[in-house]
């Protein structure tokens, strides 16, 4: 099976030759240059060879579009910490309007996501990174998000509402750029941080209007979902074609998510710690999430972005736990 035919036929939980794999991270100071970003992308895929590229622009692309302002974390995720934050005031929510398609950062990732289509050509799928319209209200607010939610709802709506068209915007920048697929991250659908009525109030309304936008434009939407506790009873309805979430840190397993999700479940290494062990380690947990899907319906990755020094010894080993024995 090529590329393509493995991705599609786990995503139909139909037989696979071997499970498909895919792993990403951040390149920070790179990932700012359309040519550099691309080209470290394209490194890590044609040293690897996994069945899709996740490209995964700098966290912060949804602050700088609103005009934050952001330095280098230093960290092992590889993303910028806010030095000013775009919403101080609850007030600042009606100044946030939808991008228009011209500004520089879509004009980047543009450049990007062309250069990275050049580069590997049409056999390898692509997915470009999008966040659900709350998760990024929080990144425009900070920890004040939930506040303002709570007491000045009305306000944020508003917002919810532009950000959502923003990223509809810049799906289809995506698209026409050459991406096959989305990877849709929800940062907030977790009990830690909403109640129930929060989450379908202010995360699932526009989440679905933004799926139904764009899911009839690609090949594809992935649906991760970041955090634990998370509301995966209603998250997992979705109409996305795979889920992605911390399997190895909280419910649902991969097992159970295999059974209560209709297309693929992505997951099964721990990124922060097993792959940062042993090569026997990452093979064994690899092992087990084949085991607990039967192979099927199942892409092998990560629960999220994997650490920016993670031992290439490592990765590799991940990539070769997927062949026959």
């Amino acid at each position: 099976m090529n590329k393509r035919e493995r991705l599609h036929a786990a995503i139909e939980k139909k037989p696979v030759d071997r499970p498909p794999i895919g792993l990403w991270r951040h390149f920070p100071g790179d990932d700012l240059d359309a040519e550099k970003f691309a080209r470290r992308v394209v490194e890590f895929q044609e040293k690897y060879d996994f069945d899709f590229v996740k490209v995964t622009p700098a966290a912060s692309y949804v602050a700088e579009l609103y005009g934050g302002e952001l330095q280098d974390a230093g960290n092992r995720e590889g993303t910028r910490t806010h030095t000013r934050r775009v919403i101080n005031d609850w007030r600042d929510w009606n100044q946030v309007k939808p991008i228009e398609m011209n500004h520089p950062v879509f004009r980047r990732e543009h450049e990007a996501m062309q250069r990275i289509r050049h580069a590997l050509g049409k056999d390898v799928p692509i997915l470009q990174t999008l966040f659900s319209p709350l998760s990024c209200a929080r990144t425009l607010a900070g920890d004040r998000l939930v506040q303002d939610m709570r007491e000045h709802p009305g306000e944020l709506k508003h917002a919810l509402h532009a950000l959502g068209t923003t990223m509809e915007r810049f799906g289809f920048n995506a698209v026409q750029a050459g991406a096959d697929g989305l990877f849709l991250a929800t940062q907030v659908a977790s009990r830690d941080v909403l109640t129930p009525e929060e989450s379908r109030a202010f995360g699932q309304a526009y989440n679905l209007a933004l799926i139904n936008e764009l899911r009839g434009h690609v090949d594809f939407v992935m649906l991760h979902i970041h955090g634990e506790n998370i509301y995966y009873e209603h998250l997992f309805k979705y109409p996305v074609q795979i889920v992605n979430w911390h399997d190895r840190k909280t419910p649902p397993s991969l097992r159970a998510g295999k059974a209560l999700f209709d297309g693929a479940v992505a997951g099964g290494i721990d990124e922060w710690d097993v792959l940062q062990t042993t090569p026997d380690a990452i093979a064994a947990q690899i092992q087990d999430a084949i085991r607990q899907t039967d192979g099927t319906g199942l892409i092998v990755g990560a629960g999220c972005v994997i650490p920016i020094d993670t031992p290439p010894l490592n990765i590799k080993a991940a990539r070769e736990a997927v062949e026959p024995v």
